[in-house]
């Protein structure tokens, strides 16, 4: 094998490794009020995350939180009260931005914060490769190659939803800009007909006083 071949898997090693990874969230929740994490999703991703109550002075028993997921459009995909741990999965059918949030329940709100662990996995980081593996009786470079197949699919699906809104973000920008000339044109032409208005009233009136 080449450099440049070793260059190129070493490459796709390091992408996988980037969309492989999952986010590790730690929340500092308040004895009273809300805190939530978001994250901006495009359609058709698989999201999975666990979360646990990490008691930081031991105190006993644990405090128990709530927690629920809300999609761009309001709806609710995951909602749990009194728990200390859980877990929630869902594929995305909207996108945009999926919210995520923990409250400490009433009867824990005299205490002080409650910290909560995270640990937010989407796309090709939420697969079950052990799963993958056990049916299709894959293992080792083959198994590698199929996450790295599955990493490119997915750097390409979100390569094609930023054009997509880069797109669309363009067109809003055209239509913005149109209807601010179509504005400026129209406040011109309104300016120009008050100023002949005022001219023949005061033509009209110099007139009638026989000024002129």
């Amino acid at each position: 094998m080449g450099a440049g071949a070793n260059v190129r898997t070493g490459l796709l090693l390091i992408l996988l490794c980037v969309v492989q990874s999952s986010d590790a969230i730690w929340l500092s929740l308040p004895g009273s009020g809300t805190k939530c994490v978001s994250e901006e999703i495009q359609n058709n991703v698989v999201v999975l995350a666990d979360y646990v109550v990490i008691s930081d002075d031991h105190v006993h028993p644990t405090p128990t939180i709530s927690t629920k997921v809300t999609s761009p459009y309001g709806n609710t995909l995951y909602n749990k009260e009194n728990v200390t741990h859980g877990q929630f999965a869902f594929t995305t059918t909207e996108a945009g931005n999926y919210l995520a949030c923990f409250w400490v329940d009433g009867q824990n709100s005299g205490g002080g914060d409650v910290s909560v662990n995270i640990d937010w996995r989407m796309g090709i980081a939420a697969k079950d490769w052990e799963s993958v593996a056990r049916k299709e009786k894959i293992e080792g470079v083959e198994l590698e190659l199929r996450k790295l197949e599955g990493a490119v699919e997915a750097i390409h699906e979100n390569l094609l939803y930023l054009k997509g809104r880069e797109a669309e973000m363009r067109g809003v920008s055209e239509k913005t800009n149109a209807r601010v000339a179509w504005f400026s044109i129209m406040s011109l032409g309104v300016c120009i007909l008050v100023s002949i208005a005022q001219i023949g009233f005061l033509k009209r009136y110099f007139q009638k006083k026989k000024l002129i």
